[in-house]
């Protein structure tokens, strides 16, 4: 099995790497305060950034809960005992130690602001989901007429969140609903149960691709995730768990594997218009397995066809939605928000979901895919192989630890630019969040405890001292 090492390191790389490590950490933490600075300064002024805590949608109020105590313990567990732990535990057991773990983090989090109003009334709002589950009483009836009702200010129009993604959502929560799991303390628990999974199916990924030394380092960074704020509650922590669950899924052994990751990653795209992206991470799983992988394609295409054909002929167009949605876009809040702060100030909030060990995992990750990178040149240029198959050799020489999170860099680059995600990107960017952290292998294993506190120190800095929204 092919384990990557985290950095070459030489006599005198550790002393240099730490130094840049930390003025990266500077950067980040400069380009929070300034965020924060200037979104005070343009609510002052009446701006419409439509967020009282810019760069996060959230407000100021400072706070405690029953969740304080819960999450402290948890944190220091995961840190004192589990990052140890983790390098020499049984495979199976670290996952379901990991899950349970996740899952105890993120409940933490959540009643940080009480039971009802942090877990059980979060998405009970007219914007969110939960609003228009009574209003679907024929299944067939509201795919076949969705799109109808996407746009604002008319009849029967939907509310926000329905209305701003694919039907996937609302089918998934009116199916709760349909087999006697309604209701908002369902709907948040299955939020958090989802999401928690992305502790397994990032290392399962990672193991399969024939890292599982680098998926035991990264593992703790999953659980003691900043982004568990959101991940409990909204269903944006549904969205990020499907998509790992269907990256893992094509990444293992077998064309029936890839067949159903296929299938959740077909399903994804009627999740949220935004996880097309989630198509560069999939091309980068295909490239990187080590057999079978045109075979695999084939199979996840069939997956993944089989779901939009079956929303086509119940009557959803993906491409109609998706023009839709734009139009509905700016007809709200997004007309106001000036792209001019978001483009940067998003940044920000994904750094306060990531947590700061983010920047200085990405720029060893940087560092260490020089190699390859170079080796991608030389390789296109070389007369006597096809630059696809050169393209190919030279990323699975990368390895997932290097490649995945810079791919998933580029994902929400994309999604940046395309001025289609002006803030709330800290629940919205969850499905690339969690691999944006497989970077975090290429930290030095002495000092992931202290990044790790550091990742907690800013959950808890967000939790108490503001009131996020979903």
């Amino acid at each position: 099995m092919r384990v990557l090492a985290p950095l070459r390191r030489g006599p005198d790389v550790p002393a240099r790497r730490v130094d840049a490590d930390l003025v990266v950490l500077g950067v980040e933490v400069a380009l929070v305060a300034a965020a924060v600075a200037v979104g005070v300064l343009l609510n002052a002024r009446g701006v419409g950034l439509h967020a009282d805590a810019a760069p996060l949608y959230a407000s100021w109020r400072p706070h405690l809960g029953w969740g304080t105590p819960a999450a402290l313990l948890v944190a220091t567990g995961v840190i004192g005992w589990g990052v140890q732990w983790a390098r020499t535990a049984g495979w199976g057991r670290l996952l379901v130690a990991a899950y349970l773990a996740a899952v105890a983090w993120t409940m933490s989090l959540a009643l940080v602001d009480g039971w009802s109003a942090g877990f059980t009334r979060r998405l009970t709002p007219q914007a969110e989901y939960l609003h228009e589950v009574p209003r679907v009483t024929d299944i067939t009836a509201m795919l076949a007429g969705f799109s109808a009702r996407i746009l604002d200010f008319q009849p029967h129009a939907w509310s926000t969140h329905t209305a701003g993604h694919p039907p996937g959502p609302l089918l998934l929560f009116v199916g709760l609903d349909r087999i006697g799991l309604g209701g908002p303390t369902v709907a948040a628990l299955a939020c958090v149960l989802v999401g928690a999974t992305v502790t397994v199916s990032v290392p399962v990924t990672l193991r399969a691709l024939g890292a599982e030394e680098a998926a035991r380092q990264v593992l703790p960074f999953l659980v003691l995730l900043p982004g568990a704020i959101w991940v409990g509650v909204s269903a944006d922590g549904i969205f990020a768990g499907v998509v790992a669950a269907g990256l893992a899924l094509l990444a293992v052994r077998g064309l029936a594997a890839a067949a159903v990751g296929g299938l959740l990653l077909g399903f994804a795209l009627y999740l949220s218009y935004g996880l097309v992206l989630v198509g560069v991470l999939a091309l980068a799983v295909v490239a990187l397995r080590p057999r079978d992988r045109w075979p695999a394609v084939l199979a996840a295409l069939a997956g993944a066809g089989a779901v939009v054909a079956t929303f086509t002929l119940a009557g959803f167009w993906w491409l109609d939605g998706y023009h839709l949605v734009v139009e509905r876009y700016h007809q709200g809040w997004a007309a106001e928000r000036p792209y001019g702060y978001w483009v940067w100030a998003n940044v920000a909030a994904l750094l306060l979901c990531a947590g700061p060990a983010l920047g200085p995992a990405l720029l060893r990750t940087a560092h260490a895919s020089i190699g390859p990178a170079r080796t991608v040149a030389r390789r296109w240029r070389c007369p006597d192989r096809a630059p696809v198959i050169a393209w190919f050799d030279a990323l699975r020489g990368a390895g997932p630890t290097m490649l995945l999170p810079l791919v998933a860099v580029l994902a929400v680059v994309v999604a940046d630019l395309s001025g289609l995600s002006k803030a709330e990107v800290e629940r919205i960017w969850l499905p690339f969040v969690v691999w944006l952290l497989v970077a975090a292998a290429h930290l030095p294993p002495a000092a992931q405890r202290l990044w790790l506190a550091g990742q907690v120190l800013t959950a808890l800095a967000v939790s108490h001292l503001l009131w996020t929204v979903s």
